[in-house]
């Protein structure tokens, strides 16, 4: 069943384009896109807490790597926020096509990225006790 044009809507929004490509899937399973899209969105939230709260932890890592470490975890949130909605998409738009779904970006990044994260938090607070 494909999505009826609004005759009202804007032709060329990202919207429009998205739903004239395919069929409407299970809505269960664009519903379980979104609610994987906000879990992506809240970790991005968490890394940017993270950052600022490092940035204010005066006590738990010295000056020079504070800010860095800071500026890191907060980067990598805003990266994380931004390929939660280019994920969405594209997984939305497999599904809408009924192809196999892509495989997760993100799931690098925040792995890898995380680690060495905590490893470098972790020394730092070991060489400063």
């Amino acid at each position: 069943m494909t999505a009826p044009h609004r005759p009202d809507s804007p032709r060329g929004r990202w919207s429009d384009r998205l739903l004239a490509e395919g069929t409407d899937p299970d809505p269960r399973f664009t519903l379980a896109n979104e609610r994987t899209f906000l879990a992506w969105i809240r970790t991005a939230l968490a890394l940017i807490a993270a950052g600022v709260g490092l940035a204010l932890a005066d006590d738990l890592v010295g000056a020079p790597l504070r800010p860095v470490l800071a500026v890191g975890f907060a980067a990598t949130g805003a990266l994380v926020a931004g390929l939660a909605f280019r994920r969405w998409l594209r997984t939305e738009r497999a599904l809408r096509r009924a192809e196999t779904l892509p495989p997760p970006a993100l799931a690098p990044v925040i792995s890898y990225g995380l680690a060495v994260g905590a490893i470098v938090v972790l020394v730092a607070v070991l060489v400063a006790r």
